[in-house]
């Protein structure tokens, strides 16, 4: 029996995950839940974005499936208790340092895309995005200038460990996929991204079988929008991996279809969708349970080593969405729970 840390969070975090769990009860597996409160729901309850209890439970438990943080009436509040806060503290203390982010267009989303629809079906990638490093995790803080001013510093930094790691997750996730791994890295300005593609380069050594091409980011984030199908899977460092896989999201469709998974080196992972807390729609019953609900088969692949499941339940979802299955997000008028309804029917 596995243990399932269920973290719903703030905005509509409570609402997807909600339908993320309809999906897995649905499946009759032999799982047990324990809820616990992150980010503003936390910080108003207890006055800490992670609490000791939660961090407790996240530990013992098998895998986390996480909805969302973020609260706008935590934006004046310090840093260090700010919602976000949660998602990096878990990240730190539980060293998930590796994400997944698929990105793949469901047939029938094609309007959808930001792109033209011959473009967006091209899409079939996954970025792997380093999490324990670079500026979010660098030393940082302000400053006054010796002419007075004042002054924001934020440390990028990656040492060698870090970056191969990493590295061989992406390696790992191409050999399965189409074998093609491009590295995304600002090498012809940052020094850090240089020790990047160094390190890169020498564990490509050990992976013969894997094409490996580099790509700055500022044409990586081009090439996403000119030519997604040229990528199978790319690997990049924290900052640059946030802002590629949320752009990648537009181009599949919708924020609201993607999941992630930031994994240990042993398997556990924290399971979450990427689209955030969404304040504004938060309890109208608007938002898209897909990517949650994504994120819970990505749970039972590489946790819980379930990919049966995992398999069932990201055919129903493809399967909804071709029967016509839209919430707002996509150009329909579903409720949350409607879409939640519509999967758990082709299940």
């Amino acid at each position: 029996m596995a243990l399932i840390a269920l973290l719903p969070g703030d905005g509509i975090g409570p609402e997807v995950i909600t339908q993320a769990r309809r999906v897995l009860d649905a499946l009759d597996l032999d799982l047990t839940y324990e809820e616990a409160p992150v980010g503003g729901v936390a910080y108003h309850s207890v006055g800490h974005p992670l609490p000791e209890a939660t961090l407790d439970v996240a530990r013992r438990a098998d895998a986390l499936l996480f909805g969302a943080v973020g609260d706008p009436t935590c934006d004046s509040l310090e840093r260090a208790l700010r919602p976000e806060q949660a998602i990096l503290g878990l990240r730190k203390h539980l060293s998930l340092f590796s994400n997944l982010r698929p990105a793949t267009l469901f047939e029938g989303l094609e309007d959808a895309s930001a792109l033209k629809p011959d473009v967006a079906r091209q899409i079939d990638l996954v970025i792997v995005r380093e999490l324990n490093g670079d500026v979010y995790f660098g030393e940082k803080g302000r400053r006054t200038t010796a002419a007075g001013h004042r002054e924001g510093y934020d440390i990028m930094s990656y040492d060698e460990t870090e970056v191969r790691r990493i590295a061989r997750v992406g390696f790992e996730t191409a050999r399965k996929r189409r074998g093609q791994l491009c590295s995304v890295d600002k090498a012809n300005v940052l020094e850090t991204s240089q020790l990047w593609r160094d390190v890169v380069i020498e564990v490509a050594a050990d992976y013969p079988d894997v094409t490996l091409t580099h790509m700055y980011v500022d044409n990586a984030a081009m090439q996403l929008v000119r030519n997604p199908g040229q990528f199978d899977v790319i690997v990049t460092g924290n900052l640059f991996g946030d802002i590629l896989s949320d752009q990648a999201s537009m181009c599949a469709g919708s924020i609201g279809m993607l999941p992630s998974a930031s994994l240990d080196d042993a398997g556990k992972g924290l399971y979450e969708p990427i689209h955030g807390s969404a304040p504004d729609i938060a309890g109208q019953g608007k938002a898209n349970p897909c990517a949650a609900i994504l994120s819970a088969a990505m749970m039972l692949r590489h946790s819980l080593g379930n990919g049966a499941a995992a398999d069932r339940i990201e055919a129903a979802v493809a399967q909804a969405i071709r029967n016509g299955a839209r919430t707002a997000d996509l150009g329909g008028t579903m409720s949350t729970s409607a879409m939640g309804d519509a999967v758990l029917a082709v299940l």
